[in-house]
């Protein structure tokens, strides 16, 4: 596979007989997903997607709008969709996936295997958290940090790196609040929810909406933490995703690697 500014793939990396493309949260890049091809106990080829505006690519601007991110995404992820692959986001990444897929279909693509989304609401429910991206930097900070509590305080701490973190997390925050939601048929691919029990921005019933968005299989499991629970529980997380994309029909499973 040719390399790609759009991907990050840990080096070394086995090939799977899967490729799992994983879309960030907001402010995030594809680094955070290194870790998941030698830790899960399944044969992924992970594809970290990684946006403008972060990261090695900080220098370029980010995008604000949904459809402006998908149609390059779509555009650059494209050759590399010759093959068996899944779908993965969390929070913004969740919405990234959902519109990614439906992009693929509207081009004629092969569907993905499954679509795993984790914490996000459904897209199309009813928005109850006012706007943030246009608040003053002070503000901006403060909120974004008392809804989901993922700003480092090493960042929070640093003038420096706090101006240097700002422009991506405002445009994707940006992104996020512009994002209107098109009604399309379902999907032709199972969908897997998952969520932090005791994260508010997206609760069971917000998660189990996701049901709405598939022709075919659903799956909603909940783990121990907030937002963030990506982080504190990725051992059980990676089990699931494992386990879901098996259930799909795709032979994935093999034996744990040696540490």
């Amino acid at each position: 596979m040719s390399l790609s500014p759009w991907l990050l793939r840990p080096s070394g990396e086995r090939r799977g007989s899967l490729r799992l493309f994983c879309f960030p949260y907001a402010g995030g890049g594809g680094s955070i997903y290194m870790s998941w091809a030698r830790e899960a106990q399944c044969a992924i080829e992970v594809c970290a997607v990684q946006l403008p505006g972060r990261e090695n690519r900080l220098k370029e601007r980010p995008y604000t709008e949904m459809s402006d991110v998908i149609e390059a995404a779509f555009e650059a992820l494209q050759p590399f969709l010759d093959t068996p692959f899944a779908l993965f986001g969390h929070s913004m990444g969740a919405l990234l996936a959902f519109e990614f897929a439906r992009r693929v279909r509207r081009a004629g693509g092969a569907a993905p295997v499954r679509l795993l989304v984790s914490g996000q609401r459904a897209p199309g429910l009813p928005r109850r958290r006012p706007a943030i991206a246009h608040l003053p930097e002070v503000e901006f900070v403060a909120e974004l940090h008392r809804r989901y509590a993922g700003v480092p305080e090493a960042i929070l701490e640093q003038p420096d790196l706090l101006a240097l973190f700002l422009p991506c997390i405002q445009a994707d925050m940006a992104l996020v609040e512009h994002y209107r939601y098109n009604d399309e048929p379902p999907l032709d691919c199972p969908i897997s929810a998952y969520g932090g029990r005791e994260d508010p921005e997206a609760t069971e019933l917000e998660l189990a909406a996701w049901r709405a968005q598939t022709r075919t299989g659903f799956a909603l499991q909940r783990f121990d933490g907030a937002h963030f629970y990506v982080r504190d529980a990725r051992k059980e997380l990676l089990a699931a995703v494992c386990r879901d994309l098996t259930d799909s029909g795709e032979p994935v499973f093999r034996a744990a690697l040696p540490r």
